[in-house]
């Protein structure tokens, strides 16, 4: 093998490596990154939910086995939330989140809005079981009306 070759065998399998390592960086995002990542995605999961409850309201008619996955759905990503606002994963890590300083600075306050969520989630689980479009819709607005008390006083777009 020429001298040229081996040179530029060299400078490919350097190149090559190169570009495997900063991929590997560009894809290991940051603590807080993951975080905001996961409790955003975890949000639209619970929006989905309440619209597949909100439509079965309005057209009059529950179907159990949709609603009650709804409910559950509510209830699963609510406890999950909790875990998701570490130190340190809020506007000022870079990470681009409507999460405002009072989840950390009154960090009780922001842990009791997720319990009183995941009460009235639970709630709903029992009540979507039951098919009764009446409970169901009370619940619903229980339910709404925790995720509007915690938006208030922790969502930056409210």
């Amino acid at each position: 093998m020429t001298l040229s070759k081996t040179i530029s065998l060299a400078a490919l399998g350097l190149s090559a490596t190169l570009v495997a390592v900063t991929g590997t960086m560009a894809l290991a995002a940051s603590p807080a990154a993951t975080a905001v990542a996961t409790r955003q995605a975890n949000f639209k999961k619970m929006g989905a939910a309440m619209k597949v409850l909100k439509d079965q309201i309005s057209s009059g008619t529950i179907s159990r086995p949709q609603a009650v996955a709804a409910a559950k759905t509510l209830a699963a990503t609510g406890r999950a939330q909790a875990g998701l606002f570490p130190n340190g994963s809020g506007a000022s890590s870079g990470a681009k989140t409507d999460a405002l300083p009072a989840v950390w600075s009154n960090r009780s306050a922001f842990d009791g809005q997720i319990k009183a969520f995941v009460a009235q989630a639970d709630k709903m689980v029992a009540v979507a079981g039951s098919g009764d479009l009446d409970a169901v819709t009370a619940q619903f607005k229980a339910v709404g009306g925790s995720c509007a008390s915690c938006h208030k006083q922790f969502r930056a777009d409210n």
